[in-house]
């Protein structure tokens, strides 16, 4: 299955779904973008899928937003009505009951780089710079990088990363566990593919039940996760997967069981 669009595409490799920046060189992220990625959260009901890798054509992720048809001559109000939108997409993304991995290569800034927070893991080539340079334009990060920033790598850090408008390359997000994973460029997309098609392998609603766990222990603490860990578990108990696991465990030992998401 493959869906084209003016600037994205949509494919699936079994059950991974890959979704594509196609409008390079800079795969700038404009209102037509939004719009195609909105209409891709709004049909992946539909899909046959089981995890998403995000990704991007050209060679760059995203030098960030389109400056003209994003920013320039908004009033206050037209500007709080674009950025609730989209925020509330990108949550909508990061809220997915699967698990996602965006892949960076080249550069990726501003909204590019927000894209990338908002998955749950993150691999890059060891060439690629990242940055949130929203302070070159007079304006600060406006689709949760700040926030996301400040969760992983701390207030001072975030307060540098921004306010210095400057660009890191991925080894130093790797030790400040932005970056999940560098690896050489040449081998970036092949083994990322595979790492992504064996999540969309994995035990999804398990993979469900932890992102949940992540994001309330992210957003409330521990004490309240550990609250809510014997309802999000409990229902895995009667799941298949779960059965199959144990089932798969007992006979054939660790390792062995093919999950079907159910």
């Amino acid at each position: 299955m493959e869906a084209n669009m003016a600037k994205t595409n949509f494919t699936i490799d079994e059950q991974l779904g890959i979704f594509t920046l196609t409008n390079p060189p800079l795969n700038l992220i404009d209102m037509e973008m939004l719009d195609e990625f909105e209409a891709f959260l709004d049909n992946i009901a539909q899909y046959d899928i089981r995890a998403i890798l995000l990704q991007a054509e050209g060679d760059m992720f995203s030098a960030g937003v389109n400056v003209e048809d994003v920013f320039k001559g908004r009033s206050q109000s037209e500007a709080l009505a674009m950025l609730e939108r989209f925020n509330h997409t990108l949550s909508r993304f990061e809220q997915l009951p699967l698990p996602t991995l965006a892949v960076v290569h080249g550069d990726c800034y501003t909204a590019g780089f927000e894209m990338v927070l908002a998955c749950d893991m993150a691999w890059a080539a060891d060439t690629a710079k990242l940055g949130l340079i929203e302070a070159v334009i007079g304006t600060t990060p406006m689709g949760g990088g700040t926030q996301r920033l400040t969760q992983r790598v701390g207030a001072a850090r975030a307060a540098e990363m921004i306010m210095s408008a400057s660009f890191y390359d991925a080894a130093t997000l790797e030790k400040w566990h932005i970056i999940n994973r560098v690896l050489p460029q040449n081998e970036l997309m092949d083994k990322a593919l595979r790492f992504a098609k064996r999540l969309s392998k994995g035990p999804t609603l398990a993979y469900a039940a932890t992102k949940l766990l992540i994001r309330e222990t992210r957003d409330n603490g521990i004490k309240a996760a550990d609250k809510r860990l014997p309802e999000i578990a409990a229902p895995l108990f009667e799941s298949e997967d779960m059965r199959h696991g144990i089932e798969s465990l007992m006979t054939n030992g660790p390792g062995k069981a093919n999950f079907k998401g159910k």
